[in-house]
Parts: C-alpha cells; sequence; structure tokens
C-alpha cells in the first residue's frame, strides 16, 4: 500500500466488508479482467455470494482461483470550510494550503485476495442465502428459508477464502486533521 499513513488494521477492515453494501470481485481469464459488484456477506474469514447457474461469471470462475475483492464504505465529501473561509483563503492567497481538504473525499475501504471454491453442499447453501438475506432483507427473515430452498436448484453459492485483508482510511477529525496512522477520534 502507497498510502501507509492511511493503512487500517485487520479489524477494522473486517468492519467494512460488513458495513459494505456490496464487494466488487475482480476476476482474470486468460487475459481477460472482469470485474463485478456483488452482494456478498462475511462469516469469519469466508466471503460469500449467490449467482445464477450460467453467465461469464460463472464461465470465469475455477475452483482455487485466486480473486480479489473491494470494499468500501463511510464515503463523503467533509465540509471543513465554509463558502466564506474558503474565499478569504483565495482572497489573502494561502487557498493552496487548504485545497486538499476541500476537493477530497472521506472513505474507509477493504481490500481482500483469496481463493474462490464453488459451495456444493445444500445444507451450506441454505445456511449461506439464509445469512444473504439476513443482511439485505431482514424485514423478511421469518419467511426467507422458503424461497431459499425453492431456489437451491438454480442457484450457484460460492465462498473465498480470505489469505490477506488490508484496511484503509481518509478522515478527518473535529480539528480538520487527518486521522492517520489508525489514529482514532
Amino acid at each position: 500500500m502507497r498510502r501507509k499513513d492511511r493503512e487500517m488494521g485487520e479489524d477494522f477492515a473486517l468492519e467494512v466488508i460488513d458495513k459494505s453494501q456490496y464487494g466488487v470481485l475482480g476476476l482474470v481469464c486468460e487475459d481477460k479482467v472482469y470485474t463485478l459488484p456483488l452482494s456478498i456477506i462475511r462469516q469469519n474469514k469466508t466471503l460469500y455470494f449467490h449467482s445464477a447457474k450460467e453467465g461469464r461469471k460463472v464461465d470465469m470462475i475455477k475452483d482455487n482461483k485466486l480473486v480479489s475483492v473491494t470494499f468500501v464504505a463511510d464515503i463523503k465529501v467533509p465540509k471543513l470550510f465554509t463558502k466564506e473561509e474558503i474565499i478569504e483563503k483565495i482572497e489573502d492567497g494561502t487557498y493552496q494550503q487548504i485545497g486538499s481538504k476541500i476537493f477530497t473525499t472521506e472513505f474507509a475501504s477493504a481490500h481482500v485476495s483469496g481463493r474462490i471454491f464453488e459451495v456444493k453442499d445444500d445444507n451450506e447453501k441454505i445456511e449461506v442465502l439464509k445469512l444473504i438475506s439476513d443482511k439485505y432483507t431482514p424485514e423478511f427473515s421469518n419467511i426467507a428459508i422458503s424461497f431459499i430452498k425453492s431456489s437451491l436448484e438454480r442457484t450457484r453459492i460460492y465462498k473465498i477464502d480470505m489469505e490477506s485483508i488490508t484496511g484503509k482510511r481518509k478522515k478527518f477529525d473535529k480539528e480538520g486533521k487527518e486521522l492517520k496512522f489508525q489514529r482514532m477520534e
């Protein structure tokens, strides 16, 4: 990671994974790169997602293949200065000192590399689909199992055994100073 000052620990990265609405899976097959956003859940150090039985993604996935997934959360443009304060800095010639605090984005991210496998066991597939349902449609948790069981024949489940997990963050404290080197507020 180039910006070591923004690197965060593994626990931070796992929290980002859990709160992200999706992750972007990166696949390489021969000389083609393919990335796609997926609804992903995590259980311990394993990521899971569901898929149709056919398609480009399915054609590219092979058991034990190395893949990567990126997650991003807590995205926002910080409001560290009022418009009047910015104009004052422009007028007194000191605006260069604050440009990187105005035209920037705060974020939290996680990046995972690991090996992908298709889940074949129906009980594990049911458990994973229930976890996906609990994350994305918790209001239907009590009725999801009927839908899950009826979809097993047309659904693939994949798991990614995480081999490396990194986290990164850009965030400012209340005084407008960037929180670097894992400093918390």
